[in-house]
């Protein structure tokens, strides 16, 4: 028979397992009766992997261009959807609809990007006695201003039971790039956080490879920022006048996908033009040679854009082959996959791959592509809070999705 429930709380305590158990019973009733409601279905009983087959599920469908996921306390996710919406999703399937985004620009690449719950969330009887005070949803969007539009972030107050219906409240911008521009794409916007409670957003270049050189510019870099939008006083940058202070890195062509180890590590994986899409660890302080270093090539011509390698330019860990146009990546250390800890996912977008990276010494030494197209598009990549893999696909009618471990 196949399992239907979503296990919310494996290596949680015994308590909040039961929490999550009963809270599914009584929304059975619910569930059953909505027509979005349905269990988990089975994309494809037994896939290969090295070491470990799995199987591929579909959680939910009805999505449109979802983008980013968050795993609530309760079991339930938050999905994005990139034309400014954002999904509530029961662990049965049901999808509502949480109100009060703020406007987002849904043009080219743009709209409702990340999400990222602050680390501490949820902690208010954890006993650390922040009654709720870091409860907040932080997410990145594209943002009209002047001159066009500019990668920002926001936080907001969930109020998932508010008596009509789950809404946003509170919310704030905290942060937005500091020079706005035209060109629809490029924006980037993944969020990781930091083991001091900083947090990292990636921007793009915006379609002008030279401003991923401009250190005044916050464009095509990685930002590192206070949990209310601040630079921090130890930013690698602060104290050089022509350089902005929220920097932490530069020459960064596109990020989408970035995930953060259980030792502080940060990975990312990056856009190239046609061809040179990469895996970076990002460090602080470190240029990454967006445009002058570059296996990519020009889309007109197909020919090389730039160098292989320049002094003070820090090169990949490891280049896709082809067109791979990466997003979403998760750093593995689940006990469900034990032949993958350690190890990195990467989703891709035009190769609609899944691919495992195992990493050695800094570098990529092993890819295996675990996932060809069975799903489409994929924009996100996670490991839940139960040890599973997550996934979203890019599709006007996408869907949730989740690797299990097969042990037959």
């Amino acid at each position: 028979m196949r399992r239907l429930i979503w296990h919310a709380a494996y290596s949680r305590p015994a308590t909040l397992l039961l929490m999550t158990l009963l809270g599914a019973t009584l929304l059975a009733t619910t569930l059953l009766s909505s027509p979005l409601a349905h269990g988990a279905t089975t994309i494809a009983e037994r896939l290969p992997g090295t070491p470990h087959a799995f199987r591929l599920e579909r959680l939910a469908e009805g999505l449109e261009r979802p983008w980013s996921l968050a795993f609530l306390p309760d079991g339930r996710f938050l999905v994005s959807e990139r034309p400014g919406r954002l999904a509530l999703i029961e662990p049965g399937g049901a999808i509502t609809h949480v109100a009060g985004i703020p406007r987002v620009v849904a043009r080219g690449q743009g709209g409702l990007l990340d999400l990222a719950l602050h680390p501490d969330f949820g902690n208010s009887s954890g006993g650390k006695g922040d009654d709720g005070e870091h409860d907040w949803l932080y997410f990145s969007y594209a943002k009209a201003g002047p001159d066009g539009s500019g990668t920002a972030v926001a936080r907001a107050r969930l109020a998932l039971n508010a008596s009509s219906g789950p809404r946003l409240e509170g919310v704030e911008t905290i942060f937005e790039q500091n020079r706005f521009s035209m060109p629809n794409h490029h924006y980037s916007g993944r969020l990781v956080w930091l083991p001091d409670t900083t947090l990292l957003l990636s921007i793009g270049d915006r379609g002008h490879g030279d401003r991923a050189q401009d250190g005044a510019d916050h464009a095509g870099s990685v930002l590192r920022l206070t949990a209310t939008g601040e630079a921090p006083a130890d930013n690698p940058f602060v104290n050089d006048p022509g350089m902005a202070t929220a920097l932490y890195t530069q020459g960064n062509r596109n990020i989408q996908g970035m995930t953060v180890t259980s030792n502080g590590t940060v990975w990312s994986s990056e856009h190239g033009p046609r061809t040179g899409d990469e895996i970076n660890r990002i460090e602080a302080g470190v240029n990454y040679g967006w445009p002058e270093v570059t296996l990519g090539r020009d889309y007109a011509t197909n020919l090389p854009m730039g160098r292989n390698h320049a002094p003070g330019m820090r090169d990949p860990a490891y280049v896709f082959e082809g067109r791979y146009a990466p997003s979403g990546l998760a750093w593995v250390d689940s006990p469900h996959f034990p032949g993958w800890q350690g190890d990195l996912l990467a989703g891709g977008l035009a190769s609609e791959a899944l691919t495992r990276l195992t990493i050695d010494n800094g570098k990529v030494s092993r890819a295996e592509v675990l996932l060809d197209g069975q799903i489409g598009r994929i924009r996100d990549v996670r490991q839940g809070p139960d040890g599973l893999i997550y996934l979203l696909n890019d599709q006007p009618n996408g869907g949730l999705f989740r690797l299990t471990p097969e042990t037959r």
